[in-house]
Order: structure tokens, then C-alpha cells, then sequence
């Protein structure tokens, strides 16, 4: 069984702790890996490493920061089809879906590339009688970011470009459920020339959020999730003094007015429900379809959807992959099943769908 481990100050580090998580293959079900999962003891190394390196990148040179970026761009740009792959075995999202997440990652990557010019302070004279005004940008020190599922190389990407361009340390807690394209990250940022200790990833579950969002040396807390969970990591963040941003989930509705244009609302609402599954921030659970455009809109909804080929994220054809794991598709398929109970009409059915393999 592959083993998915740390990376901590520099290289991978097997996990100590005795305890670890199945990574499936979406598509089948089957355990392909198994991720260590952190303890207490070594999320105090993880974040000591950070806190080792975090002055001296702290301190380096802005045209040096600018230029690891630059480094990790094209390593990123040249990796991309290898961290697609990885999301398509782990996270179950087709090619395209795989490829266009890197290219969100990579657009985070580039924006970090003008660090030095995002960095400028400010003065301003007399802003009051004999008094001058300075405003300068400093690093906060290590930071814990900790990422979902749904986004495993586009997410950390967004978080550990512009922490660390800032001159921070980071502490990469990311999903237990789709692991593996956090470790490559770390190892390009390396082969970038990111010094050893300012990047690390922690695999692991609650134990290791809980002592990130405790530990007296992780400054600051980046955090993407559901609502309930970004609730707790604020509230027990910022009750242990850290600066927090904590992003909860979304409930997206597109409206369709009655002058729309039908086959651009059925196209778009197509797309952006079954568009990675619909496990992304964007995905649209809900159309709320107004006066008399509602019963042209389901049909041509309904008439779009048994075109999408549903299977495996890596077979070329797929136009929609497998949810992550059996709960969640159990879970989406409750969904379908408690509206028909409440009454609805229940148009297109998918719960009984054959996929060949």
C-alpha cells in the first residue's frame, strides 16, 4: 500500500504517530493509499521548523522572494499535466476540470510574482499639525493554512504563494482525502529555492487543526471549508490571539428572468451544477427560474443532461467524474430522494445510473 507522508524542513518525513486515513480511488471505491496522520508531537516540529526559518526569509530581499515565485511558476506551468493527474487519481475531477484548477493555481502563483510592488507602504505629510504618517508591510510570522478537498493543488497554491512571497513561514494542513499534490508542491517550491523549514505539510485530521489553531507559535490561520468548521477555526483561532480568515461554504443560486436567453441559461446551469461534480465553491445547487421561462428551462435542462458522459475522471470521454468518496455520493443522492418525498417532481433521475467500470 503507497504511504503518503509529511514534509517537514525540507524532505519527507514518514509520520510517527501510528494512525492513518485510506485514500480511495473515487471512480472505484478501492483504498489506493494511506496518509499518515500528524500527532500533537509532530505538529510542534512542523511549526518549529517553520519558526527556525521564518527570520531570515523574513528579512530576505524582495527581488528574491519575487524571483522564487517566478521560479515556482514555470515549474508549476511545467508540471501541470503530472499535479492534474494527481487530483484526477485522488479527487476524481475529469482532465479538464484537473487542468483548469492548476491554471487557477497558476494565475495565485503570478499575482505573488509582484510581491515587491504589492508590498509599497505609504507616507503622508501633515496629517495633522506636525505630524507625519508611515505605513509599512511587515511578514506575520508562521502561518497555518489549512485547505479542502475540493481544491488540492489550487487552494494551497493561493495560500502558499502569497504567504510566503510575503515573507512568512507556512504550516500546510491538507485534506487527509486527496493528499498527495500537496507533497509535490512543497518539493517544487524547493526546487524553486525556497529555503528548507519555510514550507511545510502536515497530514492529518482534527488533532492537527486543533493544535495549529492552539499553538502558541502559528501566528496567523488561513482556512477554506464548510461553514460549521470555519466557524470553530475563527472562534478557537482568535481566542488563541491569531489573525484568522476562515472561508465557509456557499449556496449559489442563478436566477433566470423571463427575457433570458433559454439555451445560455440551460448551457450555464448545466455546466456549473455538474462541473467537477459539483464540488466546487461556485457549483449552482440552486435555479430559480421566474414566471413563465420555468417549464422551457427545466426541459431544456432536462433534455441537456443525458448528454454528459458520466465515469472516471481519467477516461478521455468523461464529462462528469465520481464524487469523492461513497458518503458523499450517498449523501447527494439523500438530497434527490428527501425533495421527492416532499414532493417534488423528480425530472432526471441519476441514482440508478450505470457506469460502465
Amino acid at each position: 500500500m503507497r504511504r503518503i507522508s509529511h514534509w517537514i524542513d525540507g524532505s519527507v518525513v514518514d509520520g510517527t504517530s501510528g494512525r492513518t486515513a485510506p485514500v480511495f480511488n473515487p471512480a472505484t471505491g478501492e483504498q489506493q493509499a494511506a496518509v499518515d496522520l500528524a500527532s500533537v508531537e509532530e505538529v510542534d516540529r512542523a511549526v518549529a521548523a517553520a519558526r527556525a526559518a521564518q527570520p531570515a526569509w523574513g528579512a530576505t530581499a524582495l527581488s528574491r522572494r519575487s524571483e522564487v515565485m517566478f521560479h515556482l511558476r514555470e515549474l508549476v506551468e511545467g508540471n501541470r499535466k503530472e499535479i492534474a493527474a494527481l487530483l484526477t487519481a485522488e479527487h476524481g475531477k475529469v482532465e479538464a476540470d484537473a487542468l483548469g484548477e492548476v491554471a487557477r493555481g497558476l494565475e495565485n502563483v503570478e499575482f505573488a510574482c509582484g510581491i515587491p510592488h504589492l508590498l509599497k507602504g505609504g507616507h503622508s505629510e501633515q496629517a495633522s499639525n506636525g505630524v507625519d504618517v508611515w505605513s509599512i508591510r511587515q511578514p506575520i510570522g508562521v502561518v497555518a493554512a489549512i485547505t479542502p478537498f475540493n481544491f488540492p493543488a489550487m487552494v494551497p497554491l493561493w495560500m502558499l504563494a502569497n504567504a510566503l512571497a510575503c515573507g512568512n513561514a507556512v504550516v500546510l494542513k491538507p485534506s487527509e482525502k486527496d493528499p498527495s499534490a500537496s507533497l509535490l508542491l512543497a518539493d517544487l517550491l524547493r526546487q524553486a529555492g525556497l529555503p528548507d523549514g519555510c514550507c511545510n505539510v502536515l497530514q492529518g485530521d482534527k488533532v492537527a487543526v486543533d493544535r495549529l489553531l492552539t499553538h502558541p507559535d502559528v501566528d496567523a490561520v488561513s482556512f477554506v471549508g464548510s461553514t460549521p468548521i470555519a466557524r470553530y477555526v475563527y472562534e478557537t483561532g482568535t481566542a488563541h490571539g491569531k489573525r484568522v480568515q476562515a472561508l465557509g461554504g456557499a449556496k449559489n443560486h442563478m436566477i433566470v428572468l423571463p427575457d433570458a436567453e433559454l439555451d445560455l441559461a440551460a448551457d450555464s446551469a448545466v455546466s456549473a451544477a455538474y462541473g467537477s461534480a459539483g464540488e466546487r465553491c461556485m457549483a449552482v445547487s440552486v435555479v430559480v427560474a421566474v414566471g413563465a421561462v420555468a417549464d422551457a428551462l427545466v426541459d431544456a435542462i432536462a433534455e441537456r443532461i443525458p448528454t454528459l458522459t458520466v465515469g472516471a475522471g481519467s477516461d478521455a470521454g468523461s464529462d462528469m467524474g465520481p464524487l469523492i468518496t461513497g458518503e458523499h455520493r450517498d449523501r447527494v443522492a439523500g438530497y434527490v430522494g428527501a425533495g421527492e418525498s416532499a414532493g417534488a417532481t423528480v425530472v432526471v433521475d441519476g441514482r440508478a445510473a450505470e457506469v460502465p467500470g
